[in-house]
């Protein structure tokens, strides 16, 4: 249960890293991540709590990946047991 579908996974020219992903039990429809040097170059959400969304990813942004899986992993969502920054924790685990 909540596991994340990986919906696409390139690297561009540049070095730079993205997966989109398709979360599971969350309002969110898709989180698209950047990374490049194990750092988080950006993170968006597709739909979800907009404010919050928002905010996560502005959180994220110039934080090591490992950093960012260790402060978002378990947290739940109005007894969802997920949430859209864990299931975030979850895409990015794809990048160690």
């Amino acid at each position: 249960m909540n596991d994340i579908k990986i919906l696409k996974d390139v690297t561009t020219p540049e070095g730079v890293r993205v997966i989109y992903a398709q979360p599971a039990g969350v309002c969110s429809q898709q989180i698209a991540v950047a990374v490049k040097d194990g750092i988080i170059v950006e993170a968006a959400f597709a739909g979800g709590c907009s404010g919050n969304t928002q905010g996560v990813s502005r959180l994220v942004a110039g934080m090591k990946v490992e950093d960012a899986v260790s402060r978002l992993e378990g947290i739940d969502c109005g007894g969802k047991g997920t949430s859209c920054p864990d299931q975030l924790s979850k895409v990015l685990k794809h990048f160690k």
